[in-house]
């Protein structure tokens, strides 16, 4: 008998998140142009940040944080077309936005979302003007204040709110922060523990994307209080494969569908719950083969033989058990769930797409 994230499975992008996604893009796009326009008008040189903002954004991105917060809300009873959760999905896309900005600078990333990302773009710009001082230290600088503006005009959009809503995104911001400087500390330390590894799925994506997302929207509605702990029993599980399959997409996704670099993961070094079980079970020259791991100049053949070491040691197939088991742990929290079918239809197509994904 087929499971319930068997039976659910799909990698096409949903009706769910697309329509969504539209309307939230469309918001800030809205703010965005206003906000280019009218620095601008002070500083032409004022435009750049905002302009490079604008075209990440626009450049593509899943949207699903701002999906999880809109059928939580409808769920619970708002109205879909309400301004407010285009608004509130607006601040979770920018704030998203903030966090692949300052990501891509601590891990030194140069690509994003299939263009250069935004401290490459601007050490081009440094190097075209023959600027004086580091390119590289201009750029990073610059994208630092990218992010800075992504995430005012996050708090920005916040405004329209109500009161009992804005501890559930002060709540998110925080556990984000969390999880980034997790995730920094396990790979600056070479760990390979598990327990590390999973704490740092959890806080670094796990509840930030799904479910923060999911009580946001409940509390847009009025109903945390009712719903924390359903939405929970659905967001942390998912949210859990969402990072798992994630994980397995930074080592082995297609890069012109993922938009990054195949093995960036690898000469980052991250750990991940797929590095430290290949780590539990490598030996020999396997073994060996790990100790590359974070090495920035790892060529082709390495990154392959490091893939090899991932796939023979068991741990990929544990990996895709996991997210299986994981899913079904979700949908059958969703499945009892007081919220409005039309709401718990549209979760279910987004968690098994966030868990079988291919970017």
């Amino acid at each position: 008998m087929a499971s319930r994230a068997q039976a659910w499975r799909q990698t096409e992008v949903p009706s769910s998140l697309a329509e969504v996604g539209n309307r939230v893009e469309a918001r800030i796009s809205v703010l965005m142009d206003d906000e280019v326009d009218r620095w601008h008008a002070v500083d032409p040189d004022l435009a750049e940040p905002l302009i490079a903002l604008r075209e990440l954004v626009r450049a593509g991105g899943k949207r699903l944080r701002p999906a999880f917060c809109h059928w939580a809300y409808v769920g619970a009873g708002g109205a879909p077309d309400d301004d407010v959760v285009v608004d509130a999905g607006a601040a979770l896309e920018l704030l998203h936005t903030f966090a692949l900005v300052h990501d891509d600078v601590m891990d030194g990333s140069n690509m994003r979302r299939g263009r250069a990302a935004i401290h490459r773009r601007f050490m081009t710009r440094h190097d075209v003007q023959r600027w004086r001082g580091d390119a590289r230290r201009y750029g990073e600088g610059a994208a630092i204040l990218v992010g800075d503006f992504a995430f005012v005009y996050s708090d920005i959009l916040l405004r329209s709110v109500p009161d009992a809503a804005r501890p559930v995104f002060d709540e998110l911001r925080i556990e984000l922060c969390v999880g980034q400087y997790l995730d920094l500390e396990g790979t600056a330390s070479r760990s390979s523990d598990p327990v590390q590894a999973s704490r740092i799925e959890r806080y670094k994506s796990g509840k930030y994307t799904v479910e923060r997302p999911l009580h946001l929207g409940a509390a847009l509605a009025g109903r945390l209080d009712e719903l924390a702990d359903p939405l929970s029993r659905f967001g942390l599980p998912l949210g859990e494969a969402f990072q798992l399959r994630d994980d397995i997409l930074g080592v082995f996704g297609d890069a012109a569908v993922t938009g990054k670099p195949v093995g960036d993961d690898l000469r980052e070094g991250k750990l991940t719950p797929l590095v430290a079980v290949a780590a539990a079970h490598a030996t020999g020259a396997a073994a060996r083969r790990l100790q590359k791991l974070g090495r920035s100049d790892l060529e082709d053949a390495e990154i392959a033989g490091l893939q090899a070491v991932l796939v023979d040691t068991g741990a990929v197939d544990e990996v895709e058990r996991s997210i299986e088991r994981l899913v079904d742990q979700a949908l059958d929290a969703l499945a009892v769930a007081p919220i409005a079918l039309e709401a718990r239809v549209a979760l279910a197509e987004l968690g098994t797409f966030v868990a079988w994904r291919d970017r």
